[in-house]
């Protein structure tokens, strides 16, 4: 048994080539601490670690676990987060939504974000941590909330990124005002089949109804009550969603008008983010 046998394991269960020698690593850094710097010197791999792969990968493919659920943990703009089944993994498509978020943070000066569904807080982490601006993330999830927590702790930006139990804005104050909402929401539409690691996330944490829609919508007409005059909303997007959801953010509910609404495409060329300011 070598690396290469192990890794045909995840290839001939379908998993793409470079996803599963990428997966391999994560396992070997993590159970075996054995990392680049190990391959680089020459020291080699023991069976002992080779045992411990096979079993990490057998019960990865024994019921498609994700791999940062078995480990743990999953890497988002160059640090590692705690995950759980109660959270979403982060994926690449959401740090070009954090990146965007704190160019715009940056460039105005921002300083008050609220983060709606943050779930392991990677988002709202990312922003409190690059940035000068204070972070409310909010969850339904009290799951959520406790690995949320735990990645603030892992930062040291205790003071920064705070989290509060809500269903949206259901327990914002009235006086609060912030100068940017963004959010990954629940976007993919009720019954659509899932890839077989996907079913291992919280489904409250991907499917929205109104063909996924919902929770742009609610997001959307409220968002004035709670962004100062001139203040960012910015979205992730589901697929074939930016149509729709930028309708809602240009005048498709009364008194609920954003300028200036732009979209990103991500790096398959479909539309993911989308922002505009309140006028």
């Amino acid at each position: 048994m070598n690396i290469q046998t192990i890794i045909k394991l995840l290839i001939d269960a379908g998993i793409e080539e470079r996803e599963a020698k990428k997966e391999v690593k994560m396992l070997l850094e993590h159970f075996c601490n054995y990392t680049e710097k190990d391959e680089i010197l020459g020291h080699p791999i023991t069976e002992e670690h080779l045992r411990i792969l096979k079993n990490k990968v057998e019960a990865r493919l024994a019921d498609r676990t994700p791999v940062q659920y078995i480990i743990g943990e999953s890497y988002f703009m160059g640090k590692f987060f705690k995950v759980s089944p109660d959270v979403l993994i982060p994926r690449p498509e959401t740090e070009i939504l954090v990146t965007k978020a704190i160019e715009l943070i940056k460039e105005h000066d921002l300083k008050n974000i609220l983060d709606i569904g943050t779930g392991s807080g990677c988002i709202a982490c990312t922003i409190a941590d690059r940035t000068n601006a204070v972070v409310l993330g909010v969850d339904i999830s009290s799951d959520a909330l406790r690995i949320a927590l735990d990645n603030v702790t892992r930062l040291g930006i205790n003071n920064r990124a705070v989290f509060r139990k809500s269903d949206l804005y259901s327990k914002i104050r009235e006086d609060e005002k912030f100068d940017m909402i963004i959010s990954n929401p629940p976007y993919i539409p009720i019954g659509t089949e899932l890839e077989p690691e996907v079913k291992h996330e919280p489904s409250v944490a991907l499917f929205a109804e109104e063909n996924g829609l919902q929770l742009y919508r609610k997001i959307i007409m409220d968002a004035p009550k709670y962004l100062n005059k001139g203040g960012w909303l910015i979205f992730e997007l589901g697929i074939g969603e930016a149509s729709a959801v930028k309708s809602f953010m240009n005048e498709y509910f009364e008194g609920v008008n954003f300028e200036g609404v732009n979209i990103i495409k991500d790096f398959e060329n479909r539309d993911r983010i989308i922002y505009g300011r309140l006028i």
